[in-house]
């Protein structure tokens, strides 16, 4: 699977909302991979200062993700492919 960076728009004022939203990014992930669609959350990274969120996925394509993305009431800016090194 490759692994996809999505990326949001999240304002000071609900910054403390991205607990909230990595919970439901990830249960519409593990509810997509059920129905066949395999998608792995990852991780959520906020950058508070910069009112951005982003989102780490492995999945198949950057459809799966964009999908995620709308069953957890999110509207993604954009979604990438990433490369990690540790």
């Amino acid at each position: 699977m490759t692994r996809f960076l999505a990326e949001a728009y999240v304002p000071r004022s609900r910054a403390a909302d991205s607990s909230r939203a990595a919970r439901c990014v990830r249960a519409a992930a593990e509810q997509l991979s059920r129905e066949g669609t395999s998608v792995r959350y990852v991780r959520t990274t906020l950058l508070p200062e910069d009112e951005t969120c982003f989102h780490v996925f492995e999945a198949l394509s950057a459809d799966a993700v964009g999908e995620v993305g709308r069953r957890a009431g999110l509207n993604w800016a954009r979604i990438v492919r990433a490369v990690e090194e540790e």
